[in-house]
């Protein structure tokens, strides 16, 4: 028996979905996209609280504090912005030479990465600068270390290594981990066969999970970086998300929007699904339809008990795994939400 999944269509942004992220309690969802505007919703019944308007570009990245207090958005109008979570006002405003691609706070908040492309002659950067988050306002325009891209292609995304000692970055197809202190290259990982769009960790941060374009997503050990599973798909994968409670990965993709038209018959032939596998046995359980667009971001909540889409056709999909067969294992086959009823917001 397939699993019943009522996803709630998340009606809120013009343009395609960048990057979405849980709050740390998991009842919050942060969500970017190209038309400028952050949005911020409930987590569990997908309503729109608010938006964080100041943007004058394409919204690449975006973090939440654990606490839930401060926001850090990246745009390609060159700024990264530091934000009220609840009043939407703008604390603080980083002016950078280049598009921001990539923000994330440090465990602890009192440490922010900031990565810019390449642009105008300069190199991709990953800049890393102190954070006050009890004088919000109060944040210094200068960077306390820089490390230069090891290629000269942009820095798909940036994220802190465990306790904060490494920070580890994708480019092209290569994993590179930095030193958080010195900026020293301690070691790259070069697995995959084509660009790398996304890495992301476990909750435990014991393992880490990359996506790429050679249709494949790959899970390795943290502490010893080595390749364990190997996840293969038919389409590019632009963003993948690991289970805090099942022995499951939750992949997103497909092809890219210059390559195919975006219509109801290309959901339909399959061109826009979220996939699980299962972590161990590197077999594909299930897929989700519903998008029009390839998915470029995806997330389980922090729970577990819920995961998000958002896709280049402008909208995220609420999928709630509670009331369904998924925790008792009856995961299988195709999963069309138009069978379904859906809510929209």
């Amino acid at each position: 028996m397939a699993a019943t999944f009522r996803p709630i269509l998340l009606k809120g942004h013009e343009r395609p979905i960048t990057f979405l992220k849980y709050n740390a309690e998991g009842d919050l969802l942060f969500s970017c996209s190209k038309d400028s505007t952050p949005c911020l919703w409930r987590a569990d019944t997908g309503e729109r609280l608010g938006t964080y308007n100041g943007h004058d570009g394409a919204v690449w990245s975006l973090d939440v504090t654990r606490d839930s207090r401060l926001l850090a958005t990246g745009s390609g109008d060159n700024k990264a912005k530091l934000w009220n979570v609840q009043t939407g006002e703008v604390y603080y405003t980083w002016t950078m030479q280049a598009p921001v691609r990539s923000v994330a706070f440090a465990q602890g908040d009192r440490r922010l990465i900031i990565v810019t492309d390449p642009f105008a002659k300069r190199p991709p950067t990953i800049l890393i600068f102190k954070i006050d988050p009890e004088n919000p306002r109060n944040q210094s325009s200068i960077p306390i270390r820089e490390i230069i891209g090891e290629t000269t292609a942009k820095i798909s995304q940036a994220v802190w290594g465990p306790l904060n000692k490494t920070i580890f970055s994708v480019s092209e197809n290569c994993v590179f981990i930095h030193e958080a202190e010195t900026g020293e290259l301690l070691h790259r990982i070069a697995e995959h066969n084509g660009v790398i769009s996304s890495i992301n960790f476990s909750l435990d941060q014991v393992f880490f999970l990359t996506t790429s374009d050679d249709r494949t997503a790959k899970l390795f050990d943290t502490k010893s970086l080595k390749l364990l599973k190997t996840y293969e798909t038919d389409k590019p994968v632009n963003a993948g998300s690991i289970s805090p409670v099942m022995d499951h990965v939750l992949l997103g993709g497909g092809q890219k929007a210059q390559g195919v038209a975006l219509t109801a018959q290309s959901n339909k032939n399959g061109q826009f699904q979220a996939r699980f596998f299962h972590m161990i046995h590197e077999e594909e359980l299930a897929t989700v339809k519903g998008h029009f667009g390839p998915i470029n971001a995806i997330s389980f909540s922090p729970d577990g008990r819920s995961f998000t889409s958002g896709s280049e056709d402008g909208f995220l999909r609420l999928h709630h795994l509670d009331g369904t067969t998924y925790f008792t294992g009856a995961l299988e086959d195709s999963i069309d939400p138009e069978e379904l009823d859906t809510e929209e917001f």
